[in-house]
């Protein structure tokens, strides 16, 4: 998760963000972030700790986040 936000933080800040890598960048950052909310929906209401229960729906903002600074 830490190695994902620092990724991107680079990419924006250190390159040019219109670039085909930078765009491959975000589109794997935004796949790996639904597969962790996909993998915390099976895990997350299992666990009777609040945290884990908003996981699925952090990562999914965040992804959709990122998708629609990708389109913009």
């Amino acid at each position: 998760m830490i190695f994902l936000g620092i990724l991107i933080v680079s990419v924006t800040l250190f390159g040019d963000i219109h670039s085909l890598t930078a765009r491959i960048v975000y589109t794997v950052a935004v796949f790996m972030l639904i597969a962790m909310a996909l993998v915390s929906l099976q895990t997350g209401f299992k666990v009777n700790f609040l945290p884990y229960k908003l996981c699925q729906f952090l990562f999914g903002a965040s992804a959709l986040l990122i998708f629609i600074g990708v389109l913009l």
